[in-house]
């Protein structure tokens, strides 16, 4: 080490001061480091979660649409029975 590393100010020595300095950057750079690596994974998230958004909304208007297939279908089959049962009451009488 050279001489100017072991001068003190007022109890701190310029060896401790670089320490300080390069720990600092070092859990800086690390808090950083998570920091984005986090804010990717919630990006991520979020991006799968609005797919699967999508997904769910097109399967419901999928459901929808065959409810209202099997809906007429069924108000045609009452109507065809309420015909069938008018043409037999008809021959009866």
């Amino acid at each position: 080490m050279t001489a100017i590393e072991h001068q003190e100010l007022k109890g701190i020595t310029l060896k401790n001061l670089a320490v300080t300095i390069v720990s600092t950057a070092s859990i800086v750079a690390s808090v950083m480091t998570t920091y984005f690596g986090l804010k990717n994974d919630i990006q991520q998230i979020k991006s799968s979660q609005e797919m699967q958004s999508k997904i769910n909304n097109i399967r419901i208007k999928i459901l929808e649409d065959d409810v209202a297939l099997l809906q007429k279908q069924v108000s045609e089959i009452k109507m065809a029975d309420q015909q069938s049962l008018l043409l037999t009451n008809r021959r009866q009488h």
